[in-house]
């Protein structure tokens, strides 16, 4: 069992989702000193006894119901860990409250979802918080630091995620694989990771997708592996590809403009690194200081207390939906679409 570390003014936080994911950020709600985890919640009676045990939950503070959890315990946050399908109710659920929310990705699944979930959210006092840990860190923050915060504009971009998914569509069996659940396949699940980076570090906006999607199945729904190009307002080109059935996870996001690159690299779930090329074609290795690099628990907490934006909003989640879901269009026959074709009502969303 952890040890909890508290204090008189912690933030109390309930957790749903007790995966592998959920009991993660559980474990930095019980050490971080300003936060308490005081409940958690869970479907699975035999995975609310295993991780109620190990993060010091009282049995009086397991829940099976996520509603039963917010309406039974004085709570000031909830994080969300739980299959896609079910984060934009419980987003909503608990803004209801008046509860802050740390709720991973995809914010949901389907762009309808996740412009209300972000509607609500910047109507809202309450900090919302999508689990995209690339904001949080360095190397991205040196591409993010220099054309989305800077004054460079890129003009060629390349990024690439797989991940070996092959014992998932061979069984079918996972929760991956319920379209109620998952809403998608690899793509929605771990492909917007590189979608989602790739926009927030560059603030571009895109304005057209044109996708090949490898579907598993005749419903169009779970895919295996993608290549999609995205345009930009400002002439930019995008590509980016991931795949599902490859042995090895593997990261690259490279990212060019008229003086250089940034080259963003990553293997399983170690750290990402970067590096920058000049104009003349030479390689430098900036320090990088993954010391002071954030937790998302942390980053979520310090947003609640001093009042500041996450790093990871509701809106970028709602971005990254939007390109992902378009890519999804595009992929099941609709060729290059237009985004705001398919979805007029995000209209001033990328400004």
């Amino acid at each position: 069992m952890i040890e909890h570390s508290e204090s008189d003014d912690a933030i109390r936080v309930g957790l749903v989702g007790l995966g592998s994911l959920g009991v993660r950020l559980g474990r930095q709600f019980v050490e971080l000193p300003n936060s308490e985890l005081v409940a958690v919640s869970d479907v699975s009676a035999s995975g609310l006894a295993d991780a109620g045990r190990e993060l010091g939950i009282p049995e009086s503070a397991r829940y099976a119901e996520y509603g039963a959890m917010l309406d039974g315990t004085e709570l000031d946050a909830v994080a969300i860990a739980t299959p896609n399908g079910l984060h934009y109710d419980q987003t909503l659920a608990a803004l209801d409250r008046g509860l802050h929310v740390l709720c991973e990705k995809p914010i949901a699944t389907s762009v309808e979802d996740a412009h209300d979930i972000t509607r609500r959210a910047e109507a809202s006092d309450r900090v919302v918080m999508l689990g995209y840990q690339r904001h949080l860190n360095p190397a991205y923050d040196l591409a993010r630091d220099r054309w989305a915060l800077g004054d460079r504009e890129p003009t060629f971009v390349t990024g690439e995620l797989t991940h070996d998914w092959r014992e998932y569509y061979e069984t079918m069996d996972d929760w991956r694989m319920d379209p109620e659940l998952s809403g998608g396949g690899h793509l929605l699940n771990v492909g917007t990771h590189v979608i989602d980076a790739i926009l927030w570090t560059t603030g571009l906006t895109p304005t057209h997708v044109n996708a090949h999607v490898d579907f598993h199945d005749e419903d169009q729904i779970f895919d295996k592996q993608s290549s999609i190009v995205i345009e930009f307002a400002n002439g930019a080109v995008g590509n980016v590809s991931d795949s599902g059935i490859v042995a090895r996870t593997r990261e690259h996001v490279h990212l060019w403009d008229d003086e250089g690159a940034v080259y963003l690299e990553g293997t399983e779930w170690d750290e990402r690194t970067g590096y920058t090329i000049d104009a003349e074609g030479t390689e430098h290795r900036p320090h990088l200081d993954y010391s002071r690099r954030l937790s998302k628990g942390t980053a979520f907490l310090e947003a609640i207390e001093t009042g500041a934006e996450p790093p990871a909003t509701a809106r970028d989640g709602l971005k990254a939906t939007a390109v992902t879901m378009a890519a999804y269009e595009s992929g099941r026959g609709a060729g290059r679409v237009a985004i705001t074709d398919l979805y007029p009502f995000l209209d001033g969303i990328f400004d």
